[in-house]
C-alpha cells in the first residue's frame, strides 16, 4: 500500500517525513495522470501545485482554516488529500466528483469556484466574518498569475490592504522561471521583515541617530532614504507592499521545506500577506512540461505517449468560426479580433498568427474586452469579440451600456453556448439567451450547423450595430461548407418542412434533433412543421403565428434554460396575439445543470428525439391523429 492510500484527511499529512512527502507527491502525480488520461481535465495546473497543496494542508488546519482555490483548475490535489480518493476516478463524470471545488462535496471546499479572479474577494469576506464573530482562524486565497490579470483580484487587494485584513494570498506564478533571488538573500529578507524585532530595532536606531546634536535628524532621514532605495531595488513585490500587503518571496513552489517555512512566517503577520510562489506548470509529466497549454484543459489521452485521443469527426464550430473570420479579415482590414485569455479556446489563435496587429488578448478581463471593442468600433474598426457564454455573464453591464445602448458595431461571438459537458454548472452556457434577448438594438442569432455559422458571421459583419452570435462547443454536423458567403435576411426563420399536425421550433443544433423527431412522428402518422428559428432577436413573429394557427400545437427545443429562453419568447408572441387555443411544450433546462457528457445531459433533460416524442404525447397529438383517422 502506498502513502496516498493512507491519507484520509489533511491531518494525516502532518506526521509524514520529508522523504515520505516526496514519495507522496509522486503517487499523487501518478494518480492524477491516470484519471485525467481517461476522463480529461485540467492536468498541467494540478501537476504544478502538488508540493504547494501539501504544504498548505500541513501548515494550516482545514476546514477550520479556510483555503480558497481561485478558478479551481488546481484543486485536484486538494481533493485527493481531503477524503475523496475513492471517488477520484469519477472526476468530471456524470454524477461523479466535480472538477472544481464544491461545497456539497466536502467541508474542506469552503467556497465554490469555476470563474477566475474571485478568491481574494472571498478571502476578505471570510476574514471579515471571522473578525465579526471574534473567531481565530487563518484565511488563505490561492490565485494564479493568470487570474491576477482580472480586475476583480485587484479590487479585492485594494480592499484588503486598505482595511489591513488579516489574511494570506498565495500567488501561484507558473510563468516565471526559478530566479536567482530564490535563495539565502530572499530567505533572509523574509525573516527580517516578518521578525517583530526588526521594527523594534529600526525604531531604536532611528531614535539613537536623532539624538546626535546638529546632524542627527539629517542622518536619520538619509538612512530612511537609503533603506527605501534598497527596498525598491531588491523587493520585487513592491506593488503589493504599496497596496498594504507584506510581500514574501518569491519561493520555489516545489521545495517542500521552503514552502512550509514561508507559510509559517506568513502566519506570524497579523495584516494582509502575499506569498509569491514559483511553480512549473505540468511538473512531473514530460508531455505536460513540454506543452503545458495543451494539458491545461485536455481530453482523454494516452498516458504513456501523451498523445491526445482524437476520433475522426467534423470540424468544431469554434474551428469553423476562426477559419471563416480569417477568410473575411483577408478582404477587410477593419476586422479585428478580441478575446479574454482564450485565443486557442475561441479559435482565434489562427487569426493571431495571420493578423498579429489586429488581434488583442486582453487577459482575464471580459469587461474591458467588451468596452475596448465598443471603442474600436467607434474608431472605425469592425471588432469581433469572442468569449465563452458563461464568461459573457461577467461583462453584462458593458454589453448593455457600452455596446448596445450607443449602437456600437460590435460582433459578440458567444462560444461554448449550451451545455459544455464535464466542466459542469460553472461553465455551461445556458443563460445567454435569457439575458441578451431583452436588450434593444441587439441582433441575436444562432446557427443550426457549421455552414450556417459561416453565413451568420459574414452577415454579422455586414450589419450596422451590435450583433450576438451563439454557437456550441461541439463538433459540427458534418455538412458541406459552401465557399460563397451570403447574407441571411435579418429576423427571418428558415422553414425546413411543413406539416399540419404540430410545429417543432428549434434553435441552434437542436434543429437537427427536431428534424430527426419529425421523421419518427411521420412514421406514426403525424406531419410536423420544422422551423429553424435562426434569429432569437428579432423574432420571425409572422412565421411563428402562421404555423401556430395551422397546427395549434408547438414544441420548442433549446439548449438553454426554460426561464426567459427561446420558448418563453415564442409564448410571449402567442400571448400578445391572444392565441389562447395554441398549446406549447417547452424543452430545456429548469435549474443548474450538473456535469456530464453533453449527450447524456441532452437525454436527461428531454432534448432528444425521445424527449420530443414524449412532449408530443403530452400534447395529445397522436390522439388527435387517431381521432381524425376514425372519422
Amino acid at each position: 500500500m502506498g502513502i496516498l492510500a493512507k491519507i484520509e484527511q489533511p491531518r494525516d499529512l502532518k506526521g509524514l517525513t520529508y522523504p515520505e512527502l516526496e514519495q507522496l507527491a509522486q503517487e499523487i502525480r501518478a494518480e492524477m495522470i491516470d484519471v485525467v488520461s481517461a476522463n480529461g481535465g485540467h492536468l498541467a495546473p494540478n501537476l504544478g501545485v502538488v508540493e504547494l497543496t501539501l504544504a498548505l494542508h500541513r501548515v494550516f488546519d482545514s476546514p477550520k482554516d479556510k483555503i480558497i482555490w481561485d478558478v479551481g483548475h488546481q484543486s485536484y490535489v486538494h481533493k485527493l488529500v481531503t477524503g475523496r480518493q475513492k471517488e477520484f476516478k469519477s472526476l468530471r463524470l456524470y454524477k461523479g466528483l466535480s472538477g472544481f471545488p464544491k461545497r456539497c462535496e466536502s467541508p474542506h471546499d469552503c467556497f465554490e469556484t469555476g470563474h477566475s479572479s474571485t478568491s481574494i474577494s472571498a478571502a476578505v469576506g471570510f476574514a471579515k466574518a471571522r473578525d465579526l464573530r471574534k473567531e481565530k482562524n487563518q484565511v488563505v486565497a490561492v490565485i494564479g498569475d493568470g487570474a491576477m490579470t482580472g480586475g476583480m483580484a485587484f479590487e479585492a487587494l485594494n480592499h484588503a490592504g486598505h482595511t489591513k485584513t488579516n489574511m494570506i494570498v498565495v500567488l501561484n506564478d507558473n510563468e516565471m522561471a526559478i530566479a536567482q533571488n530564490v535563495g539565502a538573500m530572499s530567505s533572509y529578507l523574509n525573516r527580517l521583515r516578518t521578525d517583530p524585532r526588526y521594527d523594534r530595532s529600526k525604531d531604536e536606531i532611528e531614535n539613537l541617530l536623532k539624538r546626535i546634536p546638529g546632524i542627527g535628524s539629517k542622518m536619520a532621514k538619509a538612512a530612511e532614504k537609503a533603506k527605501d532605495s534598497l527596498k525598491y531595488l531588491l523587493v520585487p513585490g513592491l506593488l503589493f507592499e504599496e497596496m498594504g500587503f507584506t510581500y514574501l518571496g518569491p519561493v520555489n513552489g516545489h521545495d517542500q521545506i521552503a514552502l512550509e517555512q514561508v507559510f509559517e512566517q506568513a502566519k506570524m503577520v497579523k495584516e494582509p500577506v502575499l506569498v509569491h510562489v514559483l511553480t512549473q506548470k505540468g511538473r512531473g509529466y514530460e508531455p505536460s512540461e513540454k506543452n503545458p497549454a495543451l494539458f491545461h484543459g485536455v481530453g482523454p489521452f494516452n498516458k504513456v505517449t501523451g498523445e491526445v485521443i482524437k476520433k475522426p469527426a467534423p470540424p468544431t464550430y469554434t474551428q469553423v468560426f476562426g477559419e471563416t473570420l480569417c477568410e473575411l479579415a483577408e478582404k477587410d482590414p477593419r476586422i479585428t479580433a478580441i478575446t479574454a485569455a482564450m485565443p486557442s479556446g475561441t479559435g482565434l489563435n489562427l487569426f493571431a498568427q495571420k493578423f498579429p496587429d489586429r488581434f488583442f488578448d486582453v487577459g482575464i478581463a471580459e469587461q474591458h474586452a467588451v468596452t475596448f471593442s465598443a471603442a474600436l468600433a467607434f474608431g472605425g474598426m469592425k471588432p469581433v469579440v469572442s468569449i465563452y457564454s458563461t464568461f459573457y455573464q461577467r461583462a453584462y453591464d458593458q454589453v448593455l451600456h457600452d455596446v448596445c445602448l450607443p449602437h456600437a458595431n460590435v460582433v459578440m461571438a458567444i462560444d461554448r453556448a449550451g451545455v459544455v459537458g464535464d466542466d459542469g454548472p460553472t461553465h455551461h452556457g445556458v443563460f445567454d439567451i435569457s439575458f441578451l434577448r431583452v436588450i434593444p438594438n441587439l441582433v441575436f442569432m444562432a446557427p443550426k450547423d457549421e455552414n450556417e455559422l459561416r453565413h451568420m458571421l459574414y452577415t454579422s459583419l455586414q450589419l450596422d450595430g451590435p450583433v450576438a452570435l451563439r454557437y456550441p462547443r461541439s463538433v459540427g454536423q458534418g455538412v458541406e461548407l459552401t465557399e460563397e458567403l451570403r447574407e441571411l435576411p435579418v429576423g427571418k426563420a428558415e422553414i425546413l418542412q411543413e406539416g399540419k399536425d404540430i410545429t417543432l421550433i428549434g434553435v441552434g443544433p437542436m434543429v437537427y434533433t427536431c428534424l430527426a423527431a419529425a421523421v419518427e412522428l411521420r412514421h406514426r402518422g403525424v406531419e410536423a412543421t420544422v422551423i429553424n428559428l435562426r434569429y432569437i432577436n428579432p423574432l420571425d413573429k409572422e412565421s411563428i403565428l402562421r404555423y401556430a394557427r395551422m397546427t395549434k400545437r408547438i414544441i420548442t427545443v433549446e439548449d438553454h434554460m426554460l426561464a426567459g429562453g427561446m420558448g418563453s419568447a415564442v409564448v410571449e408572441v402567442l400571448a400578445d396575439e391572444g392565441l389562447a387555443d395554441v398549446v406549447v411544450e417547452r424543452l430545456g433546462y429548469d435549474g443548474y445543470v450538473d456535469q456530464g457528457a453533453i449527450s447524456l445531459l441532452h437525454q436527461g433533460y428531454g432534448l432528444s428525439v425521445v424527449g420530443i416524442l414524449k412532449a408530443a404525447e403530452r400534447l395529445k397529438v397522436l390522439q388527435r391523429i387517431e381521432g381524425r383517422s376514425s372519422v
